[in-house]
């Protein structure tokens, strides 16, 4: 879409996506042979005309204003440069939840509800404590919040800029009883113990050509990279839980695709039974758990 038809007021819905999807995908798809470009494309001119994704698929043909244009044009660009959609929305949906994200946290990934639907599998009724540990923008632990009210969930992190989206989120979907406590994994716990702890912590290695992603680029080192091999925060985890863990309690851990024998074998190896992996929708290994026996 030429500057002028932008300008003039000329430019149509279909024409302006077809645009932006175009330079999104000559500028990301480059690195990233994934790049959703079209919806990427479609989310942000929803944003800007206050309008759901369906009603820009049904009317193509209408022209856009040219303030509308520009403003959607500047939103390309940042994504363009590599800004994730979420931070440029400052939203991303989780599980039935919709959530405030900014870059003091990880963009919430459709894979890390696994981990919400196998808690909720593994503890099925009743009442639980449960800890979320790294919770980021507050996904995992919220999502269990909304669908258990009667869990009485802690949720932990080591970033107070973290938390405070974390707190954010809690309030705006009225969750306030989910306990926010900053710190490093378990040691801001002392002493207390849980029926379920899961964790997305961060996996990848810190020479991971994935970070070289303009998307990773622009999350919070912190929240990707955990030492020369990706392992130490998995590891760190699984170490300490027993101390934290009810007989009979359940360690969740979200890892990388390539990484779930190694999580398994950690787990076994520190007293684990009923250690498995699960696969996402994507047919990959992205989660293990484990139960620490009832009895020793």
């Amino acid at each position: 879409m030429t500057p002028t038809a932008i300008q003039s007021g000329t430019a149509t819905v279909a024409a302006l996506l077809f645009t932006a999807a175009q330079r999104l995908q000559e500028t990301l798809g480059v690195c990233n042979p994934d790049t959703t470009a079209g919806l990427d494309a479609e989310l942000l001119l929803a944003k800007v005309l206050g309008v759901g994704r369906a009603r820009l698929r049904s009317h193509g043909e209408e022209a856009v204003a040219a303030e509308a244009a520009a403003r959607f044009a500047a939103l390309i660009e940042r994504r363009a440069g590599g800004e994730p959609v979420a931070y440029i929305l400052g939203r991303k949906d989780f599980w039935t939840l919709g959530l405030s994200v900014s870059p003091a946290v990880l963009v919430p990934r459709p894979e890390t509800e696994l981990l919400v639907e196998r808690a909720l599998a593994l503890h099925p009724g009743g009442e639980a404590r449960v800890a979320d540990l790294g919770t980021g923008s507050g996904a995992i632990a919220l999502a269990l919040a909304s669908a258990r009210p009667r869990w009485r969930i802690v949720a932990t992190d080591l970033s107070a800029d973290a938390l405070a989206v974390a707190r954010a989120n809690a309030a705006a979907l009225g969750l306030e009883h989910v306990e926010m406590v900053q710190g490093d994994w378990l040691t801001c716990l002392p002493a207390r113990t849980f029926h379920l702890l899961l964790s997305n912590p961060p996996y990848l290695a810190a020479a991971d050509p994935g970070l070289r992603l303009a998307e990773l680029m622009r999350e919070p080192r912190l929240a990707l990279v955990a030492g020369e091999d990706g392992l130490a925060a998995l590891r760190g985890i699984i170490r300490a839980a027993p101390g934290h863990l009810e007989p009979g309690g359940w360690l969740l851990l979200e890892h990388g695709a390539t990484q779930a024998a190694a999580v398994a074998g950690a787990l076994v190896a520190r007293g684990f039974a009923q250690v498995r992996s699960h696969q996402d929708l994507a047919g990959r290994e992205r989660m293990t758990e484990g139960q620490w026996p009832t009895h020793p």
